[in-house]
Order: C-alpha cells, then structure tokens, then sequence
C-alpha cells in the first residue's frame, strides 16, 4: 500500500513547483524554486513515448517517469495546463491522458493540482496572452537566468506553467481572484510580476 508520507519533504528540503505541459507523445515538465524574489529552474525536459509502442505501453512509460520525477523532485503543487479547445481530436485525446495520469500521481501524493489556460500562462509570463511560443521561450529563458533557451517548447511551456503558478497563487489566497480558474488577472494585478520581467530585461540588456 502506497503510504503518501514516504513522499513528504524534509522541513529544509526546497518549495518546489513541477510544472506539466501534458501529451503522450511529448510530455513537458519543469520544476521552479523560489529563492526570495528569483526564482530558479531545478529540473525541465521532454519525456518521450515511442510512437510505434501501443498506447497502453506508451502510458506506462509516461506514467513511471511522471512518477520518478514527483519522487526526485518532490512537488509543493503540481500546475498543469488547461486545454480549453482541441481542433484535433487525436491531440485533445493525448493531452487529456496525460493529463489524467499526472493528476492521478498527484492525488495519490496528496500534491494539489491547479490548472492554468496557455492564455494565462502567456500573460503572467509575457505579459500578453496572445504571446507566441518564441516570446514565450525568451521570456522563460530571463526570467530563470538559463544559459540557453529550453527546447523544445514543451519544456519552456512547463517552466512557464511553474512561474505562473508562483505568481497567481499568492494572489488567490490574497482573493485577488481564484487561481486557474477562469479569468487572467489584470495587468497591474502583480506588482512583483512587473518587477521580475523587468529585472529580467534589465540583465538581459547589461550583458
């Protein structure tokens, strides 16, 4: 019987955010810490299926990475994406497996799962909820101090995932609005949002 203390984190064990961008073909993931006002990419990357593997098989091998990630890097919450609208059925029905797997793992954890809208994401992170993933990308890139930018993008949009949740939750609990849940905050909703993105840029520039 899985006994969900054997997952709890030592008292001086970092506050982690595992951010998941869900697909069975490419899942994306990214863990966040927060140092004071920086906040810092632990972990992120692209777990793979084989495509040729049956989907049972290829569920397996997402669900026991899924599980040695949580296990590795211990997760304070979980911020997985929120697809409200899928033209490719196919894609839709990926990313909802996925998605169920991870929520799965962390309901067995007892991690509390929010989930975000790529527009949200977009708007905390970028500060425009129309941003491509290129901006998107670079924005990621500044706002954790990478060396180089994540790829593929599925990784960027999981790191992205983690920073929006740092950002919106302190502002739920404040009752500035419900986290993940409906509508983006406003643009001056976060003064430390602005600050981060524009430390951000001034590095960027003083290089």
């Amino acid at each position: 019987m899985f006994d969900p203390a054997e997952r709890e984190a030592s008292p001086d064990a970092p506050r982690l955010v595992l951010g998941i961008d869900p697909g069975v073909s490419r899942c994306g993931y990214g863990v966040v810490r927060r140092d004071g006002s920086t906040f810092r990419a632990v972990a992120y990357g692209v777990i793979r299926t084989p495509p040729r593997d049956e989907l049972p098989t290829r569920l397996a091998t997402l669900l026991r990475e899924l599980d040695a990630l949580m296990v590795e890097f211990p997760p304070m919450a979980m911020a997985v994406e929120r697809v409200l609208f899928q033209v490719n059925t196919r894609t839709a029905m990926s990313v909802g497996q996925a998605s169920g797997l991870a929520l799965a793992l962390a309901g067995r954890a007892g991690v509390p799962v929010v989930h975000y809208s790529p527009n949200e994401v977009k708007l905390a992170v970028a500060g425009d909820g129309a941003a491509g993933k290129y901006e998107v990308q670079q924005m990621v890139t500044r706002l954790l101090q990478l060396a180089d930018v994540p790829d593929p993008p599925d990784a960027a949009d999981a790191l992205a995932l983690a920073l929006c949740h740092w950002w919106r939750a302190p502002l739920a609990a404040a009752g500035a609005g419900p986290a993940g849940h409906g509508g983006a905050p406003s643009r001056g909703a976060s003064p430390r949002l602005a600050e981060a993105i524009a430390a951000a840029v001034a590095r960027e520039e003083a290089r």
